[in-house]
């Protein structure tokens, strides 16, 4: 993990569409397409499936607009919900954030049976997401944007 590494910003909110069309006319942003699936996590609590849905900015900083799971960790707090990293290693780096005091929240293992993703925060509240670096290619299609 380095500071490099940052890919988006993650905000969650109950109503995606005006959060976008806030942030489009304010700062001038355009989305990529909105795109979601049934998600399973691993969770401190256990097992959860849930549906996840989420559009990111075309321009950067990227911002990726998250729609809120009430009941879940992907509850809106009207800010940053949490940054996120590349990681070539998430396993390891998770392994790293904890050892530095940071508490998992929750974990997608990817087809290959190493994580996929994984959030954790800590005791000030700062929470980082770390995705594979593997799934750069497949997620740059969410932020092609219209007609790129």
């Amino acid at each position: 993990m380095r500071a490099e590494d940052l890919f988006h910003v993650g905000v969650v909110t109950n109503d995606s569409e005006a959060t976008r069309q806030s942030l489009s006319a304010l700062l001038g942003y355009e989305w990529g397409p909105d795109v979601g699936s049934q998600v399973e996590v691993m969770t401190p609590g256990g097992p959860i499936a849930t549906v996840m849905s989420c559009s990111f900015s075309v321009q950067t900083p990227r911002i990726e607009v998250v729609t809120e799971v009430p009941g879940t960790m992907w509850t809106g707090g009207g800010g940053v919900h949490h940054l996120g990293y590349w990681s070539d290693d998430v396993a390891a780096d998770l392994g790293v954030l904890e050892e530095s005091g940071f508490v998992r929240e929750a974990v997608r293992t990817g087809p290959d049976g190493e994580p996929f993703f994984a959030f954790c925060r800590n005791d000030s509240g700062l929470r980082l997401e770390l995705v594979t670096r593997a799934a750069e290619p497949g997620l740059s299609q969410c932020w092609s944007g219209p007609g790129r």
